[in-house]
């Protein structure tokens, strides 16, 4: 008796974790509500196609959608495989184009794994520093040690604050920015 005490108590605290995450995403996100479920319905879409093509390679490649506008960031192997990405993309419903960031994999390159996750939570930490950056919005990528930004920020100022903090981690070998400001 309890064991199953328990159990229903983790289902009940995991189901107010979520609930709360799913609020919290809403109230701090500049997006509406209709807008982020779409989105995320949208994201989760292509990475499910991902995950069931052949060709595609869910690890290489990753999805976001920001208002119907597709971001597919991470590396290939052959061009075949970059080409089904954005296809596979570009026919999920409700999107409205399909930018990319996809670099050739490179053997031998010295940056792995571990290096990108580091630059990730370097620049993720300077974000969270700077109290005048609303970082919950910005989402930081990195393949082959390139800082990818995705996200919405509220001004422009902001966004170039943002770029520099990423370029000023060492170990990051150049930032492409794709965050759009709200004003």
């Amino acid at each position: 008796m309890k064991k199953y005490l328990m159990m229903i108590s983790c289902f009940v605290m995991l189901a107010i974790v979520c609930g709360c995450t799913t609020v919290y995403k809403a109230v701090v996100d500049e997006r509406n509500v209709r807008t982020i479920a779409s989105d995320d319905k949208i994201a989760v879409t292509v990475s499910k196609r991902f995950c069931d093509d052949e060709t595609v390679k869910i690890l290489d490649i990753s999805a976001d959608c920001y208002s119907g506008y597709v971001y597919l960031v991470g590396q290939y192997e052959t061009g075949k495989q970059k080409n089904r990405a954005v296809k596979i993309a570009r026919g999920v419903e409700g999107v409205k184009s399909v930018t990319t960031y996809l670099l050739p994999k490179k053997k031998g390159d010295l940056c792995g794994t571990s290096d990108n996750l580091a630059i990730i939570a370097k620049v993720k930490a300077k974000l969270i520093k700077d109290k005048e950056i609303w970082s919950t919005n910005i989402k930081v990528k990195s393949v082959q040690c390139n800082v990818v930004l995705l996200g919405i920020s509220s001004s422009k100022g902001e966004i170039h604050k943002i770029i520099n903090h990423a370029k000023s981690v060492e170990g990051v070998r150049s930032v492409k920015s794709f965050l759009k400001s709200v004003k």
